[in-house]
């Protein structure tokens, strides 16, 4: 039994909202309130740790990221450059120090960001025909290979686009190197995987890098192999994330027929919702709207989803009390998604069922006129406000007024919606306290535009908090064990130097706890406490 004292502590636990001091017994909190109440607690603890006026809050959670994904990108050659130039340099040395035919994977391309716009086959293979090399964009929703990659995938100029996504081609019907959405999946086929031991290494990795930001829980959308790497590593003992682990759409038979239910699972993994794709992203212009982009009158994006088969997924799920996460960017998304989640709800409420926790996860151009049915329907919001960083100035040159309605965080606040936050990582940083900056501040870190973009839409820290704690454990189904300092609660929480409640909002980013613990264990510090 130890005691943290002499701290500024958020509890994120109404009832006592702040205290100075934690006791913490066999990885739980068995007690929080003043130092010389605990000290006197029975038994008394047999160890002190004296935090000298730091804060401690919650461990925080990321309600939306890609684990092996991410893995892969902490590895992987960096293409989020300025120019496309430095892209292919980056490439280029990559290939100087790998063995002849083992893959070379980068990450983190944006067309938009380059003068000369999407990259293609020719250059890639400029740089080598005997590497397979293979480039996903920033978005992870579209990818850039060369023409050894597209032939070990079996991928050739006449090969019939997948439904759902697409191999780009030239005047002349070859393939540009590009690929968009489904079409990614084809290609990574011929990606050797990695096995479930080795992909219990690559998370534990994944996981070190997370606790150093704070984050002790999130929600996972990767696929089966990283649900099977998780399990390795809680077996192995070494697990120390909580996650709440998706099913892709494609798995969702196997999870029926074996009446594995959401929210079943363990102290570190639970069965989460079933991940649908209702359209593309901003990146690629591929998120379905309802209205043509700005200056491409025949684009309205990629729809992949209709209400009806929105509708007939959730049928399924919620039936066997599974709950749905719908990726929605675009208007018509949107809406499209909130037309099924509509009629599953009426479904659920005509047999009786208990309401499963659905979602739409990224929400980032809402129609004015479907703001309010999330909270009517009771539907999560999952977003992430470090993308509005990348994306303003693309909302504004894609999406025209539409912007206005764009990363619409105080407008979804304002009308009863549950916010939960995440980062999307890899697509983008996985530090929270960039997410933080951006939902407070609306700018980029040079402080441009100086008001805030759309600055209506700002959010106050105790609700960016709630979004990082209370809220996604609530989601989870865990909400008496985290996202809150309170008696039987799990002891994950985090120190941080400075307390954030009075830490200029424009320097946000700069926030980094010094300690992070899980379960009553330090995980991980950059500090020694004396």
């Amino acid at each position: 039994m130890f005691l943290l004292k002499n701290a500024k502590i958020y509890t994120q636990h109404k009832p006592h909202p702040t205290t100075e001091a934690i006791l913490i017994h066999q990885g739980k909190i068995l007690a929080i309130g003043q130092t010389d109440d605990l000290l006197n607690f029975n038994p008394s603890p047999t160890e002190i740790i004296n935090l000298e006026g730091k804060t401690i809050l919650p461990g925080l959670c990321d309600s939306h990221l890609h684990l092996a994904y991410l893995g892969k990108y902490l590895n992987a050659v960096n293409c989020e450059t300025p120019t496309k130039a430095a892209c292919l340099q980056n490439i280029r040395e990559r290939v100087q120090k790998t063995p002849r035919g083992e893959w070379i994977y980068g990450h983190g391309w944006n067309q938009n960001e380059w003068t000369e716009g999407f990259g293609n086959i020719q250059e890639l293979d400029a740089i080598s025909t005997e590497h397979p090399i293979y480039l996903t964009a920033k978005s992870l929703h579209a990818g850039w290979a060369n023409s050894k990659a597209f032939e070990l995938a079996g991928i050739y100029s006449n090969t019939p686009n997948p439904l759902g996504g697409k191999y780009e081609r030239d005047e002349n019907g070859q393939l540009t190197g590009i690929l968009y959405e489904t079409a990614i999946f084809e290609l990574e086929k011929a990606i050797p995987q990695p096995n479930h031991l080795q992909m219990a290494e690559l998370l534990d990795l994944v996981q070190q890098h997370l606790w150093s930001y704070g984050i002790t829980a999130v929600h996972d959308f990767d696929r089966i192999q990283c649900f099977k790497g998780l399990q390795t590593l809680e077996a192995q003992g070494k697990l120390n994330l909580r996650v709440l682990k998706s099913i892709p759409a494609e798995s969702l038979d196997h999870f029926l027929n074996a009446g594995i239910i959401s929210e079943f699972g363990s102290e570190f993994i639970k069965i989460g919702p079933v991940k649908l794709f209702s359209d593309g992203a901003l990146g690629p212009q591929t998120a379905a709207m309802l209205t043509p982009y700005e200056n491409q009158p025949n684009n309205y994006g990629n729809l992949l989803l209709t209400a009806e088969e929105v509708f007939d997924f959730g049928k399924r799920a919620s039936s066997n009390q599974l709950a749905l996460a719908v990726h929605a960017i675009g208007d018509q998304a949107n809406r499209i998604v909130l037309d099924g989640l509509e009629k599953l709800r009426h479904y659920e409420k005509q047999n009786q069922l208990i309401p499963s926790k659905h979602r739409i996860e990224h929400v980032q151009c809402i129609h004015p006129q479907d703001l309010q049915r999330l909270a009517k329907l009771n539907i999560f919001a999952s977003v992430q406000p470090i993308h509005l960083i990348s994306d303003m100035e693309m909302a504004d040159f894609h999406w025209g007024k539409r912007s206005a309605w764009t990363y619409a965080f105080k407008d979804l606040q304002n009308s009863g919606a549950t916010l939960i936050f995440g980062s999307d990582a890899p697509v983008e940083s996985a530090n929270p306290y960039i997410g933080m900056f951006s939902a407070l501040q609306r700018t980029k870190q040079n402080g441009k535009p100086e008001l805030g973009w759309h600055s209506k839409q700002k959010l106050d820290l105790e609700t960016i908090l709630n979004a990082y704690t209370t809220n996604p454990a609530f989601a989870a189904g865990w909400s008496e064990s985290i996202g809150s300092l309170k008696p039987g609660a799990n002891a994950d929480l985090i120190v941080l130097n400075e307390d954030p409640f009075h830490f200029p909002p424009n320097r946000f980013y700069n926030l980094k706890p010094i300690r992070t613990m899980v379960g009553g264990k330090w995980v991980w510090q950059s500090e020694v406490f004396e």
